[in-house]
């Protein structure tokens, strides 16, 4: 079965795509970013105590990568690093040389250990990283959603 990957950088909501024979995967790096209207002590604790800073819009970073499977970026830390989820759940985290560690199953167990998130972190090889889209193109096959046929 051929495999063909889906750009959801920039996408919110759900998407479903199907294509005869083929398997598709989405691929691409999002920012989850919060409202600065939401900004309030609870977000400052886990930045002073546990050395994740969510995300606001007044201070989105720069991305640098392009990853194969999709990635969600939430949070980051103070060595520039990257908290992220993937499709499936998986709590990630991303270095700056784009070694990337499994840091929890579901975002419901990285809150649970929070205070420890930097000592629970396991090699994890399941990324590719590109430095853009275009780069990744010439790897993989991607859908064009503009040739699909809307049902």
């Amino acid at each position: 079965m051929k495999k063909l990957y889906l750009d959801c950088t920039g996408l919110s909501g759900a998407i479903g795509v199907s294509v005869p024979d083929a398997e598709i995967a989405l691929a691409g790096t999002t920012i989850h970013s919060l409202s600065v209207r939401d900004r309030n002590e609870e977000y400052q604790r886990f930045a002073d105590d546990y050395d994740i800073h969510f995300i606001f819009e007044d201070a989105i970073p720069e991305i640098s990568f392009y990853s194969v499977p999709s990635l969600e970026i939430l949070a980051n830390d103070s060595k520039e690093g990257f908290i992220a989820r993937t499709n499936d759940e998986a709590v990630l985290y991303i270095n700056q040389n784009l070694d990337c560690f499994l840091i929890a199953n579901s975002w419901e167990e990285f809150l649970e250990n929070k205070l420890s998130w930097q000592s629970n972190m396991t090699p994890y090889n399941g990324l590719t990283f590109y430095q853009s889209k275009e780069d990744a193109e010439k790897d993989l096959d991607f859908i064009d959603l503009r040739e699909l046929e809307i049902k």
